[in-house]
Parts: structure tokens; sequence; C-alpha cells
């Protein structure tokens, strides 16, 4: 017997030469991987070393910070007092965001045509695909492109009565609070309301959702999608896809995911029933309003070549989530406000019904009548923006106005949430004051100060879509009810890729006619 044989046999007893080799070689592959993952963080931190941050923890970095308990945005906004302009952010020992928290800076980065952040993104497009919300280069240019008919003014006109009926089914589903002075959670009801209403305005299909509440099988696959796509951002072996596919959590989003994109597919299948026998817009124009849809499946460039079938799956399902969600978000957090701020709202009362004079509803030439409660709702954008945060990848060096610079590869990201409350912009930033918009206040303000919307060329493609429903929905409430605040229930925000409360969104409410 040789010497080697007897040294396997005492060290690994039963082991054979194909299961040492096999282990050897997982040895060395794991040696590899930890020796690229150092090497990795280690290439992070000399590219963000012009910024220092608050202090990190070597394996979570600051994750471990967020106990997601509603506390979690105001200690970026904390943070951004410490460190001007833009900080570290660490998700894990290796990921890191230079997190910009004025306007200055991000001026620079929304100005330029930087593509989004894969990380946070990437994780999505198994849900929305690579559509316009993700995708980026000449296939975003393109997309951009083809979708921008979608959004004209002739196209919106006509969504402004099918929004108002929308609004007034649910302020119909609101009576029984009103006559108990019940409180009562708003963000569902609002939720199925703009599922609702993106459903009648984008794809002419007529659904029952607010008459299903809770029940609504997509409504639900949305939550779950959004509050799995958060935590897997957080977990850091969860960036790994197979770790994620054979998780729990992964069943359960690929669960979900399936029940989102039936209900799209549905919508589009509906759809090309119905165009199938149509070969122009223009004929479909003289029977009825053209909608996002007509527009995405008639789409073409100059070389006359359409969508396809994937691209325009994936604009569906990003304008049924964008469309919705961010919208819901928006009107649950300015109906907040106002119950909040009863002064506002009287004003804001009294400049709809004005301007309504005796009409069920606000019309497409009455939208821009409404200056004081265009203030309310931005002011209320400003403390609670749909959208807290979003993130670019620079692909070439960029320097920022203070000299300080970061090279091509790394992850810069807006705290919308910080930018909005930074008090070196901001006068009293936590308080609701509707003037912060007037005009003249306006002019003295950096154009990049508030940015619900993002800007420069990547900037919301909704965003009239959005702040027309948020009028309009605006108006049918205070047109029916006072909103009240019940002061036991103050919101917990909380980022689920929108703006979100751990604990709801609750007021109560009283016929107008009482007011007073």
């Amino acid at each position: 017997m040789s010497q080697s044989g007897s040294v396997e046999r005492v060290l690994l007893p039963g082991w054979s030469h194909t299961q040492l080799l096999f282990a050897a070689l997982c040895l060395v592959a794991l040696v590899y991987k930890v020796a690229v993952f150092f090497a990795r963080s280690k290439d992070v931190r000399r590219k963000v070393q012009a910024f220092s941050g608050p202090p990190t923890h070597w394996l979570f970095g600051h994750v471990h910070e967020f106990k997601q308990n509603g506390e979690d945005l105001k200690k970026i906004v904390q943070w951004g007092k410490g460190y001007p302009y833009a900080f570290q952010l660490w998700f894990g020992p290796s990921v890191c965001f230079v997190t910009i928290h004025h306007p200055d800076y991000a001026k620079t980065l929304l100005s330029s045509t930087e593509p989004k952040d894969k990380m946070g993104y990437w994780f999505l497009e198994s849900w929305i695909g690579d559509g316009l919300l993700v995708s980026g280069g000449q296939k975003w240019f393109r997309h951009r492109r083809l979708l921008t008919p979608g959004f004209h003014y002739d196209v919106l006109k006509p969504y402004i009565k099918l929004m108002s009926e929308s609004a007034e089914l649910m302020l119909d589903n609101w009576e029984k609070y009103a006559d108990t002075n019940e409180v009562f959670e708003l963000f569902e009801h609002v939720s199925l309301m703009t599922l609702d209403s993106i459903l009648q305005c984008a794809f002419s299909c007529n659904s029952n959702c607010q008459m299903e509440g809770g029940t609504n099988a997509y409504i639900k696959a949305v939550y779950e999608l959004t509050d799995l796509i958060n935590l897997r951002i957080r977990i850091f072996p969860y960036h790994n896809d197979l770790i994620f596919y054979l998780s729990p959590h992964g069943f359960r989003y690929r669960k979900a995911c399936k029940v989102a994109h039936s209900h799209t597919q549905e919508v589009l299948r509906q759809r090309k029933e119905v165009l199938k026998e149509e070969t122009e817009l223009t004929r479909i124009q003289a029977k009825r309003n053209l909608d996002f849809l007509d527009i995405l499946l008639f789409a073409r460039d100059e070389k006359q070549q359409g969508l396809s079938d994937a691209d325009i799956q994936a604009e569906v399902d990003t304008f049924m989530f964008e469309g919705h969600d961010t919208t819901a978000s928006g009107i649950s957090f300015l109906l907040y406000c106002l119950a909040c701020h009863p002064e506002h709202q009287r004003l804001c009362r009294e400049e709809i019904n004005k301007v309504l004079d005796g009409k069920r509803s606000l019309e497409w030439e009455d939208l821009n009548k409404i200056p004081y409660t265009t203030m309310c709702i931005k002011e209320s954008l400003r403390l609670y923006p749909p959208v807290p945060g979003f993130a670019r990848v620079t692909t070439k060096p960029m320097t920022f106005f203070d000299g300080r610079s970061v090279p091509e590869g790394v992850s810069v990201g807006i705290s919308v949430f910080a930018l909005h409350r930074n008090e070196t912009v901001w006068e009293n930033p936590d308080v609701f004051d509707p003037l912060r918009f007037l005009p003249e206040n306006v002019s003295k303000r950096s154009s990049h100060a508030f940015v619900p919307f993002a800007a420069g060329p990547r900037n919301c493609i909704g965003q009239n879509f959005a702040m027309n429903e948020m009028k309009v929905v605006t108006a049918q409430t205070l047109k029916r009810y006072q909103l009240i605040e019940d002061p036991a229930f103050k919101p917990k925000l909380i980022p689920r890729l929108v703006l979100r409360s751990l604990n709801g969104i609750h007021i109560k409410i009283k016929p107008v006619d009482t007011e007073g």
C-alpha cells in the first residue's frame, strides 16, 4: 500500500479519488468566488471614494439600519444633514449607491441620458419585462418615441370623463363611512379605483374591480410582487437568481407573476380580437376615441416596423403597474394631507365649486382653472412622492458642480424623499405649505428641487395623465365629502417600489352639507 493511499483512508475514509477531486474543485471554485467578491468590493469602494457616508457593517452595509418600521425614510433625510449633496449607501458588502439629496446634484444626473441602474429594476424585469421603465439605449429611445403619441392631449382629453366615473363609483362606496363617522383605510379603495380608471382609459376595458373589493386577484398580485421585490433588494443572498428561485419567496413571486401576466394577457387578447379586422388608426378613430393600447398596437417607426408581441406585453405590464399603483399612492396621500389641513381643504373646495358651477364633474377645460388645488397636489407630492427614489448607472465619468466625480459603472441614486425635505432648499420642510408653489416662489428654486416625476430625457411619460387624475379625483371627493383626520392613525411611511404606509392611510368623512 502506498503512503498517499494510507493518508487518504486516514483523513477521508470511504472517499474515492473522484470524490476527492470534486471536493477540491468545489473548494477552488469557492475560493475563486470569494476572491472575485472581495476584489469587486474593493473596486466599488475605490470608485466611490470621493464620497463619505454613515458607518457601515462589514457584511450588511447599511441594510441592518433599515428596520422596516416606518422610520427608514426619515433616516435617509437625517443622514443627508450630515453629508451635504450626496453620501454612500451600501446594500451588503459590494453594492453601493452614491445617494443624491440636493437639486444641483440631481440636475447633473437627470440632465444626462444615463440608463436606469439594473439592480432594483433588474428584479422587476421578470414581472414587467424590458419595457419603457427598465430598458435603455436605442431600445428605450425607440419605444419612447413610439409611445409618446399615446399621451397627446387629444388622447388624454376623453379620459377625464372616465376618470370621473371611476372616482364617483369609489365615492358611492364611501357613503357607509360618511353615515357612521367610521374611520377607514383608503389606500385599498383608491388602488381599486385607479386600476378601474387605467383599464377604462388606456385599455377601454370595463372591469368590476371596485365591486370585487380586496378580492381582486390583480391588485393582490401587485401587492405581493412589490413586497417581494423590496424584500429581494434588502436580502443580499436573494440577489442570486438560483437562491431566490429555490426559496419560498421565489415560489410566491412566480405565482404572483403568473396572475399579473394572465391579467394583462387577457386585456391584450380581447383587444386584438376587436382589432383583427382593422388596419388603420384613422378608421378606429372614426368609430371611437383612441386609447393607449390602440397606439401601442399600431405604432410604427420610420422603417414601418412595429413593436413585437413581447414588447407590447412588456409595455402593457409596465403601464398597468405604473399607471395605477403610483397614482394610487399620490391620490391617497393627497387626500390624507387635505384631511390633516382643513383650512387648505376648505380653500380647495371653494375653488372647485366655483369652477364646477353646478356641473357634475370637471371637464378638460377646467383642469387649469384650479391653481390652489394644483398647489396642494404638488405640496402633497413633495412630502409624499409616489416614487421615493430611483437610480441611474454611469456609462462614463460624471462630475458634479462641487468638483467631485464618479467614474464609469457607478450606481447613483436620487432619494426623492430626502431631496423634497432638504432643509437647505425648503424652509420648514416637514410643514404642509401649498404656497411654496406660487409662481414667484417656484422661480426662486432650482428646477430640480421638485422631481416627483423625475426630470430630463427620462422623465415620466405619464405625468400629465397622473396629474389629471389627481385633479379629477380631488374635485369629485371634495365636492361630496369633508375629509377628517383621525390622530390615532398616523401613516408609517415605507418604500415599496411606490410609497406606502405600513399601517395603511386612514381618514374619516362627512357629507359636505354638514361641514361647519
